[in-house]
């Protein structure tokens, strides 16, 4: 699977101002930022993000994934410090 693919199935689901997809062999590393996430919990956060890729997940196309998620103006202040993947 291509990092293109990764980002349609999570672009076609939400509306996010930033995504950032790293794809490693099975490992996917994503940073997602949109302001509603901040309204959400840490868990519904990740749950919100991880819905879009629960297929491949299941078919084994994907076997593990990491996910950061940030408002826009928490996104500004940390990639200061942390450059996108």
């Amino acid at each position: 699977m291509e990092v293109s693919e990764i980002e349609k199935l999570i672009n076609d689901a939400l509306t996010l101002d930033e995504l950032h997809v790293k794809f490693d062999g099975s490992q996917c590393t994503i940073i997602a930022v949109a302001d509603f996430l901040g309204e959400l919990s840490r868990v519904k956060k990740q749950q919100t993000v991880y819905a879009p890729l629960a297929q491949v997940i299941n078919e084994g196309i994907i076997h593990a994934v990491t996910i950061k998620t940030f408002t826009t103006s928490d996104w500004k202040r940390e990639k200061m410090f942390n450059l996108p993947l």
